[in-house]
């Protein structure tokens, strides 16, 4: 079942097509890979999908919904979550505060029962906090809960984006180069946990990377972008055949290559 769809998807700006006419389909439970070169329009498409960009033509059908009927501040929500290529982490509040900002969609108290100090809000904080926790735990770095977030190495920063991400329970997780940076044990880790989301909490994921060898460990299909169009899509060693990939990366050939 087709969780998301993008139907004749473009993106222009000004006299620069980002992307043009892009359809792409991510099935429900499945990790669904978006690849091409810089400048294929890979990021842009996370951008419409996360509405920090609108479309210029096309329909963006996210679980049924028209995405583009939604806020910016609603899609997660609605169920989508993200990970950003350059980490926005706040460098100043803690690990663990850094992840409680992820809560926010599961909120229901008012901001009077919260001045207010009422049960049902303090309670809600604790449940928040053992979330945010787990969230941690699960992404092996529970034990930095109270480190300042500025202070972290960029492989436990990445992580700490995966659990701020994971911590609203999102139907579909958009991972931007989530090993970008990672050495070889924390690309392996990484790849571990994406497998876990999958089989374990039946989360969807769409992921931009450039690491092939990533993309080969965790994905069910594969999307290639070039120059804003599709070029290919389908299951990985297909679409890794596919004359039209070979030509857009320049002839290196069946996994010849370990970034795209």
């Amino acid at each position: 079942m087709a969780l998301l769809e993008l139907t004749g998807v473009a993106k222009r700006f000004g006299g620069l097509t980002a992307l043009d006419g892009v359809d792409l389909t991510v099935v429900a439970g499945e990790i669904h890979a978006l690849v091409g070169p810089n400048g294929a329009g890979k990021t842009t498409l996370i951008n419409l999908l996360t509405r920090i960009y609108d479309p210029s033509a096309g329909r963006l059908v996210f679980d049924g919904k028209d995405l583009t009927r939604l806020r910016p501040h609603q899609i997660i929500e609605a169920g989508i979550a993200r990970i950003f290529q350059h980490m926005e982490l706040f460098k100043e509040l803690s690990v663990l505060e850094n992840v409680l900002v992820g809560c926010h969609a599961q909120g229901r108290a008012g901001l009077l029962g919260a001045a207010l100090g009422q049960r049902s809000v303090i309670a809600e904080r604790r449940g928040q906090t053992e979330l945010a926790m787990e969230a941690l735990a699960f992404a092996g770095i529970a034990d930095l809960a109270g480190r300042v977030a500025g202070t972290l190495t960029g492989g436990a920063g990445r992580l700490l984006g995966l659990a701020r991400a994971i911590v609203s329970n999102p139907q579909l997780l958009l991972l931007d180069e989530l090993v970008a940076g990672l050495n070889s044990r924390e690309r392996e880790r990484a790849a571990e946990l994406v497998l876990e989301l999958r089989d374990r909490r039946g989360m969807t994921v769409l992921a931009i990377e450039h690491d092939m060898n990533f993309i080969l460990g965790i994905a069910d299909r594969i999307t290639v972008l070039d120059f804003g169009r599709k070029i290919a899509a389908g299951l990985p060693e297909a679409v890794l055949d596919d004359p039209a990939v070979v030509k857009a990366y320049l002839g290196t050939g069946r996994y010849g290559h370990t970034a795209y």
